[in-house]
């Protein structure tokens, strides 16, 4: 694996430029500007197509959960707009049984998994009909039925629970991958450590897929190794970098570590090099335009495709807020329900009162 010296140690901070670190160790399958740099995955261009329009359907309803949130109309959201190569990329390399675990930054997975529009803003909302019950932050997207666990603000919790939930699929001998999305910090985190330790030892059917975009800029303190990914080294897992804004190359390499898992050989540590937008480096490598990009150079995208696809958005987000925002309120005594199989009588008489 090519290793960066750190020529600024004591400022926090390494030297390498977004193109050297980009070099050989990182796989890509797209250029800046959408040519192909190496194989594309075994897609053909209908579903690259479907890729498309799946992450321009994730960024658009990203953007108007942003402006929701900054008109004071819902609580909080962060989102992950510009980052859609890892999250819808991610999403759609798995089977349908596999399972996501993703933090509050990923509610656009759902989506990917057949979540509808609407559904997405209700939950967003925190209504009635939102899936939780109005009971997780913005961005907390959680459902069962595609097989999206539940996120939570504290850093790396989720990623004990997803080699856990793999453990348990090996035993029962389900054919089942858990996708655990975390950014770069959560490597510091006491569960991304417990996590790892028992993904080696009990070679679980995993994905751990680090974002990082905040490199190459990691502090100090956080961490002294050149990369995320050569941290599973020590736990036996390994590891294997992608460019985070390709998602071509988010798939491909997902796809061979769920691959991989399914086969019983146990987790890999993927780490994607994530430019978010409004960095140095986030305009040119908008992963919307670079597949953009690539579908018109192969003649399988055109403006006036655009520009049709823009409006079935905005109608479709449109539509969406306004159900989502003449939705009542969750009735009171949602907050003693999916928490016991079976009521204790104490809640119970808190309830009935």
């Amino acid at each position: 694996m090519t290793t960066a010296t750190r020529t600024q140690a004591d400022q926090g901070t390494t030297t390498r430029g977004a193109d050297e670190a980009m070099r050989e160790d990182v796989v890509r399958v797209l250029s800046a500007d959408g040519e192909l740099v190496s194989d594309a995955p075994e897609l053909d261009d209908a579903l690259v197509v479907d890729l498309y329009r799946a992450m321009a359907r994730a960024r658009a309803c990203d953007l108007r959960a942003a402006a929701l949130r900054d008109e004071g109309r819902i609580g909080a959201y962060d989102g992950s707009a510009g980052e859609e190569a890892t999250t819808i990329g991610s999403t759609l390399a798995l089977r349908d049984d596999d399972w996501i675990f993703p933090t509050h930054r990923e509610p656009t997975v759902a989506l990917a998994r057949g979540g509808s529009v609407e559904a997405f803003f209700h939950h967003l909302f925190g209504n009635a009909l939102d899936g939780v019950k109005g009971r997780q932050m913005p961005g907390g997207f959680a459902a069962r039925s595609l097989r999206i666990a539940s996120a939570s603000a504290p850093v790396g919790t989720q990623l004990t629970h997803a080699v856990g939930l793999a453990w348990a699929a090996r035993i029962r001998k389900d054919d089942v991958v858990a996708l655990a999305h975390f950014g770069e910090r959560a490597t510091s985190s006491g569960p991304f450590h417990n996590a790892m330790n028992f993904a080696g030892v009990f070679k679980t059917p995993a994905v751990m897929l680090c974002r990082n975009s905040n490199w190459p800029q990691v502090s100090e303190t956080e961490t002294i190794t050149d990369t995320f990914a050569e941290k599973g080294i020590a736990y036996g897992v390994p590891g294997v970098r992608c460019d985070g804004n390709d998602p071509l190359a988010v798939l491909r390499v997902v796809r061979h570590a769920v691959a991989r898992a399914a086969r019983g050989e146990g987790t890999t540590l993927v780490e994607a090099l994530a430019h978010p937008l409004d960095g140095p480096e986030g305009a040119r490598l908008d992963p919307l335009v670079r597949l953009r990009n690539y579908l018109g150079l192969r003649g399988h995208w055109s403006d006036a495709a655009q520009a049709e696809l823009d409006e079935s958005l905005q109608q479709e987000i449109d539509q969406a807020v306004a159900a989502a925002s003449a939705a009542p309120t969750p009735p009171r005594t949602t907050m003693f329900d999916d928490v016991f199989v079976t009521l204790p009588g104490h809640l119970r008489d808190q309830r009935d009162a």
